[in-house]
């Protein structure tokens, strides 16, 4: 077999481009020399043929190895290369053999000149991929910038190699279903902007200590499915957003002064419950947050009516954005007569409290009750710049209570003559 022919005849077989025999079969010759004379294939400059070459698919890049000699080898200086779900999908199904994905990855490994500063892997389900380490190194070696792992291997997550600490180059980084033991000598990502972490195996201490060694982190994705015992610090002066999903009592945001965008989706149900957790202590740290603009909040809150918050826990008098995908339990309501829950809430309606920059707000509700609507109602009246109020259900069977909610609140008073109410259908 010649040089490359492996992954050539790959990229070229998904299509049945392969005869028999294992040749090309003459039609297809055929019609790749008719599509373009010879010469203009032939005679493009360099530049131009790279230009072709990132505008495609890796598998179609590939491919263009069979237009003439002169193109066989152009796929194997290309910068960026994205092995996705796109890119195993053959006719029938997606290559799952551990020995076929092997393969592929051994012949870039081989034959790729130059740096590459993209790389994306998203390996399909298999049970390992014993060429993942040799990858590692050799991206950490050529430069690599951005780098995306996805590996649901059927075993146990995937160790990162110590190779990987030395990839100094990082500015974008997005793990999947990997294990990260960080070795005594790493002294951080020094150039990373963008940290995503899904599902990943590591200690709190490592993962706050991790997220603190990188400097100039502006962008951090969160999806952690386990509660830790011990809170991660969120320490990054430089950040600007931040995703968490996963148990908020596990985070502490410690040292984000520059923060803009803050999304929670909580997995927590038991907030007020035998071990109680201090949500207004939580948000206290809001406060210094000069530059929140955007909030998103998509909780649970499962309480006793003693214990609900009666005013937001948070100063929003930076924030223009607020979306809030909130479930409050019917205990509160069952707990106290309605007119009681009305009057403490319409205090906080003609209080001092004031969302000086709030322009959008939406509400996406369980059930359109008094404490929903007594929330509405409360930035209604305290948001002189509003501009509009969307409200959705989060459930279908209470749509139409919502609906009622957001049709009765076209009508209440409220500080910003400009500000629309309206029901959207999810």
């Amino acid at each position: 077999m010649r040089i490359g022919e492996g992954i050539i005849r790959w990229g070229i077989e998904c299509q049945g481009y392969i005869g028999e025999y294992g040749m090309m079969a003459p039609e297809v010759k055929k019609q790749c020399c008719e599509s373009l004379p010879f010469d203009v294939l032939s005679n493009l400059p360099e530049n131009v043929i790279d230009i072709i070459l990132m505008c495609l698919p890796f598998r179609d890049a590939v491919r263009t190895s069979i237009l003439s000699n002169i193109w066989r080898y152009k796929w194997c200086r290309l910068p960026e290369l994205t092995l996705d779900d796109a890119f195993w999908k053959t006719k029938n199904n997606l290559i799952c053999h551990t020995t076929a994905i092997t393969k592929i990855i051994y012949h870039i490994l081989i034959f790729h000149e130059g740096p590459i500063t993209k790389f994306t892997l998203c390996v399909p389900k298999s049970r390992s991929c014993p060429m993942i380490d040799d990858l590692i190194y050799f991206l950490a070696k050529n430069g690599i910038r951005d780098l995306v792992l996805k590996l649901p291997f059927k075993s146990e997550p995937y160790e990162l190699p110590p190779s990987f600490f030395k990839s100094l180059q990082l500015r974008n980084l997005n793990l999947q279903n990997c294990l990260i033991l960080r070795p005594p000598t790493f002294k951080g990502l020094d150039r990373l902007i963008r940290l995503e972490l899904c599902e990943v195996s590591i200690s709190s201490e490592e993962l706050g200590s991790l997220i603190s060694h990188c400097l100039l982190l502006e962008h951090l994705v969160l999806y952690i499915a386990e509660t830790y015992s011990n809170l991660i610090e969120i320490n990054a002066p430089m950040l600007k957003s931040f995703y968490f999903a996963g148990s908020v009592r596990s985070i502490f945001l410690k040292n984000i002064p520059l923060l803009a965008k803050l999304l929670l989706a909580s997995s927590d149900t038991d907030y007020f419950g035998e071990e109680k957790w201090d949500i207004v202590k939580f948000f206290e740290s809001f406060e210094s947050f000069s530059a929140l603009e955007h909030i998103y909040l998509n909780m649970i809150f499962a309480a006793e009516a003693s214990e609900v918050p009666m005013r937001l826990p948070f100063n929003l008098n930076s924030v223009k954005r607020l979306d809030i995908s909130v479930d409050l339990y019917n205990s509160v309501e069952e707990a106290y007569p309605k007119y009681d829950i009305e009057e403490a809430y319409q205090v906080e309606c003609t209080s001092d409290v004031t969302f000086n920059h709030l322009r959008e707000v939406r509400l996406t509700l369980a059930s359109g009750s008094i404490i929903e609507m007594q929330l509405a109602k409360l930035l209604l009246a305290n948001s002189p710049m509003l501009v509009r109020m969307l409200f959705a259900s989060c459930v279908v069977k209470a749509s139409a209570a919502v609906k009622k909610l957001a049709a009765e609140l076209t009508t209440f008073q409220r500080a910003s003559p400009k500000a629309e109410v309206s029901f959207i259908e999810n």
